[in-house]
C-alpha cells in the first residue's frame, strides 16, 4: 500500500489499473518502421540464400594480399571500420575515404578495392574505382540499390534495399546497420 501511494496512486486497485493500461499499450505498440525494415533485412541474412550470395566476395577476399576499403561521408567511417574488422581477422586491410589519396602508391598485386555507397552515385568514388579498375583490381561494394553505378561496376555487389532517410536539407541518414552485418560477417568467414 505504501509502495502504490508513494507512486502516486490512490490505492492498490488504482495500481492494478494503471498496469493493465500500460500492459495493453505495449501489447499494441506498432515498431517504427526503420525497425521493420531492419527486421525484415536481418530475416533475410538467416538463409542459404545469403550465404550463397557472400560465397563470391570471399573467395575474392580470400585470395587477396590487399584489401582497399573505400568510402566518402559516413561511408568513410564504415571504411575504416571495415578495415579494422578485416585486420584483427588477419587480412591485411587499409580504410580510405580521401577520394584524393595517392592510390598509385598502392602495390596492387593481389589487390581487392572494397566500396561502401549509400547511393551507390558518388561521382569521386565512382573514379576512385574506376581508377583501381584500370589498375586490374576486383572491386566488391555494398550499396543500398543494386542498379546503382557503383553496383554495376563492381565484381560483386550486395544490396541491401532500404528506403533513403533525408533530412535538415537532404543530410542522408539512411541505416548503416546492414553494412557493418554484412562486413563483420565477412570477416568472421575469412
Amino acid at each position: 500500500m505504501r509502495f502504490c501511494l508513494k507512486n502516486g496512486f490512490e490505492g492498490y486497485r488504482d495500481f492494478k489499473r494503471a498496469l493493465k493500461s500500460e500492459q495493453q499499450q505495449l501489447s499494441t505498440y506498432e515498431p517504427k518502421s526503420d525497425v521493420s525494415e531492419l527486421a525484415h533485412f536481418f530475416a533475410k541474412t538467416n538463409s542459404s540464400a545469403y550465404e550463397r550470395k557472400l560465397m563470391p566476395a570471399l573467395t575474392y577476399l580470400r585470395r587477396a594480399t590487399l584489401v582497399i576499403f573505400v568510402g566518402i561521408g559516413s561511408s568513410g567511417s564504415l571504411a575504416r571500420y571495415a578495415a579494422r574488422c578485416f585486420t584483427n581477422a588477419g587480412k591485411v586491410a587499409f580504410g580510405l575515404e580521401d577520394s584524393n589519396y595517392p592510390v598509385n602508391t598502392f602495390e596492387i598485386h593481389d589487390t581487392v578495392v572494397f566500396a561502401l555507397s549509400e547511393s551507390g552515385e558518388t561521382p569521386e568514388l565512382i573514379a576512385l574505382v574506376q581508377h583501381f579498375q584500370q589498375r586490374r583490381c576486383a572491386v566488391l561494394s555494398i550499396t543500398n540499390q543494386s542498379q546503382s553505378t557503383l553496383a554495376k561496376l563492381s565484381d560483386w555487389n550486395f544490396s541491401y534495399q532500404l528506403a533513403h532517410q533525408r533530412i535538415n536539407g537532404n543530410y542522408n541518414i539512411t541505416t548503416q546497420v546492414p553494412v557493418v552485418y554484412v562486413i563483420e560477417t565477412l570477416a568472421k568467414r575469412l
